[in-house]
């Protein structure tokens, strides 16, 4: 029962991460219908733009919390991410707004290659060490161990879900989200100034991925120019999971997803002898993605097009 319930918080650690990367494909493709294959790598830059403020920050002042240190790493993060993500869509993705879906498509998978060329030009092809300046304290319950920094990133990503969840559903610019994709004619008609929606899709997404970017770098105790790809790829199989065009898809697919590849890293791995164990755990997200388009195509939650945005 111990080694479940420490799965199940493993799980529920990187559930939370792929979540809040997957609520960037949902929204841009509830609105735009494009997969948008380079936030896996606005991810990555957000990781690592944090990670050179935090080196610079130590390096400065070695005396300060590390909690304030990390801090100050996200928030230059979110602003450059946000930047990055408003001049993708203004450059390689407006004009092709009425070209057909391939274009697009074709165009995201340059951008992201583009983008970790670029990571691995400014930051090298090395992996960029996290500083261990975060408290490492652990709390037992019920034999598993939840350490302080686990806490913190489901706290933190429960709180960037509720918040979007709000901004969404009770806000302005929510409702004009919701109108541009149901549809973009009519919100025009109406009044909405789609490109700045369509923006500020993009630099809300972006945000939460440099959020997203410095938790999975925290965890795992490192950054790299190519971490973005597998990211991208299982938080694209997380918001399918839970419905690609619904917010609450994505959040339920990502955490979904988390503890499938937590509990079958341990457990299958246990039962086939290590074969299938934590080496191979990223098999396990693509199995799930496989089983949702042969089964049920429109993920758990389906695709409610009155709410997606």
């Amino acid at each position: 029962m111990d080694i479940f319930l420490q799965q199940l918080v493993n799980g529920l650690v990187l559930g939370s991460i792929y979540a809040l990367v997957a609520l960037g494909y949902t929204m841009v493709y509830g609105i735009l219908e494009l997969i948008n294959f380079a936030h896996g790598e606005v991810t990555m830059i957000g990781a690592m733009v944090a990670l050179t403020v935090i080196g610079a920050l130590l390096g400065a002042a070695p005396d300060l919390p590390g909690v304030l240190v990390v801090l100050a790493g996200i928030l230059v993060a979110i602003p450059a991410c946000m930047a990055l993500a408003f001049t993708i869509e203004k450059i390689a993705y407006r004009p092709l707004r009425k070209a057909p879906r391939l274009a697009p498509l074709i165009t995201a998978i340059g951008v992201s290659i583009i983008l970790q060329n670029l990571a691995m030009l400014i930051w090298g092809r090395q992996y960029v060490s996290f500083p261990a300046i975060l408290p490492t304290r652990k709390y037992e319950f019920l034999g598993a161990n939840i350490s302080l920094l686990q806490i913190a990133i489901v706290v933190l990503a429960l709180a960037v879900m509720a918040g979007l969840w709000l901004l969404v559903e009770k806000t302005r610019l929510g409702r004009a989200m919701r109108a541009t994709a149901q549809s973009r004619e009519v919100a025009e008609l109406m009044g909405v100034n789609v490109d700045r929606v369509i923006s500020a899709t993009f630099i809300i997404g972006a945000a939460i991925a440099a959020i997203a970017g410095v938790m999975v770098s925290a965890y795992y105790g490192l950054a790299h120019y190519y971490m973005g790809f597998m990211l991208g790829l299982k938080a694209f199989s997380a918001a399918v999971l839970g419905g690609i065009g619904n917010i609450a898809g994505a959040m339920l697919g990502g955490l979904l997803l988390g503890v499938i590849e937590a509990l079958g890293a341990g457990y299958i791995g246990d039962l086939t002898g290590g074969f299938l164990g934590s080496h191979y755990q990223d098999v396990f997200a693509f199995f799930v993605l496989i089983g949702v388009l042969v089964f049920r195509p429109s993920g758990l939650l389906g695709e409610r097009v009155a709410t997606r945005a």
